[in-house]
């Protein structure tokens, strides 16, 4: 069975900043196709996603959100467990799921970069989109 519908799942850190990613991934796929499931933060996002792709409702579940440095370590570990949670949910389920997570070297709260990384994440959303589009179009391949 081939499934049509797509799982976004977005953080609500930065939600300024991330929702843009929902806004490309829009522009590829239809918003009736797409189901949206917002997080507190991008840590909670990998048990989320692993729930959705073992539902079996979705082709594919795609992840956004910004992890910034705060001013300490801590956005280098989570940005790591979430990478590492979002492919781990991909690979036990068999279900892509893809990361719209940035992390960038250097962010300050400025109209400037939230404008660079609102436009940023628009491109992001749109990426991930024709990912699971190509990804369900080869893997389909690959059965048939």
């Amino acid at each position: 069975m081939t499934h049509t519908r797509f799982a976004f799942i977005k953080a609500n850190w930065h939600a300024d900043i991330v929702d843009q990613a929902l806004i490309g991934f829009r522009e590829v796929i239809e918003a009736d196709r797409i189901d949206v499931f917002d997080v507190p933060g991008a840590f909670e996002m990998p048990l989320l996603a692993r729930d959705l792709a073992a539902s079996g409702r979705y082709a594919a579940v795609a992840a956004a959100a910004f992890v910034v440095d705060g001013g300490i370590y801590r956005h280098d570990f989570v940005a790591q467990a979430v990478v590492d949670g979002l492919m781990r949910a991909g690979l036990d389920t068999g279900v892509p799921v893809l990361s719209v997570s940035l992390t960038p070297h250097q962010y300050q709260d400025t109209a400037h970069h939230n404008a660079i990384y609102r436009a940023h994440f628009v491109e992001k959303g749109r990426e991930a989109a024709r990912a699971a589009l190509m990804i369900g179009r080869t893997r389909a391949a690959l059965a048939a």
